[in-house]
């Protein structure tokens, strides 16, 4: 159990909570700005998605069995809650919550949904274009490698609408891959703008406290 500091301080994010959270950052960044450079920069895209992947994996565990304020049940709130508590932001005193508040615990969960599906539309991708991945051994993805001309040399008319829908299918992973890199990079700004104005009316440094652990009591937090 925490305990609190003389100092009027509580240690709130676990060490691997913090290690977690900003190594998911660099991680994303650098997926993210290498994924238009495949030729130059494909390993490292793929390594910082393999990456990503893991640490998905490592937070839902966590999730269910880390410190108090990691675990979703004590961040996920109702609907109401959330609604309740954005109301309360046009307030001069909105509720404060010790660990992530309802509608930062909502965008947590978002997140890791759209990061989890940027992961695995990559790994399709990922097994159609260059037949790599844990993917690319699954029977079901057989037919998307038929290549039109490939299709034209089999004499097929059946082979070859297989090795159309097969590239249409590859397309569209790709820009299904795409949209959700697209709208996680959405959900980051939007995050970032939360933490800025809810350490502006908590008068509390949300950033730092995901560096140090550490976040200041008060009267009004919710414990």
């Amino acid at each position: 159990m925490d305990t609190k500091p003389s100092n009027n301080q509580l240690k709130v994010w676990d060490p691997l909570v913090r290690i977690f959270h900003w190594t998911l950052v660099l991680a994303f960044a650098t997926s993210y700005l290498t994924g238009d450079e495949w030729e130059e920069w494909g390993s490292v895209h793929e390594i910082s998605g393999y990456l990503i992947l893991g640490l998905l994996v490592f937070r839902i565990i966590w999730g269910f069995v880390g410190s108090k304020c990691a675990r979703f049940s004590d961040f996920i709130y109702s609907p109401k809650v959330v609604i309740e508590y954005l109301k309360s932001l046009l307030s001069t005193h909105p509720r404060h919550y010790l660990g992530h508040n309802p509608a930062g615990g909502w965008m947590v969960m978002i997140l890791l949904a759209c990061l989890l599906a940027t992961t695995i539309t990559g790994l399709k991708v990922l097994a159609d274009d260059h037949q790599e991945g844990p993917l690319a051994k699954v029977e079901l993805q057989l037919p998307s490698l038929i290549s039109v001309a490939e299709a034209r040399r089999m004499g097929g008319e059946q082979a070859e609408n297989e090795g159309r829908e097969g590239e249409e299918n590859e397309s569209a992973w790709k820009e299904i891959h795409e949209f959700f890199a697209n709208f996680t990079l959405f959900l980051v700004i939007v995050h970032i703008l939360g933490v800025i104005v809810s350490s502006h009316l908590h008068k509390e440094n949300l950033a730092r406290a995901m560096v140090t652990g550490n976040k200041t009591l008060n009267k009004e937090t919710d414990v």
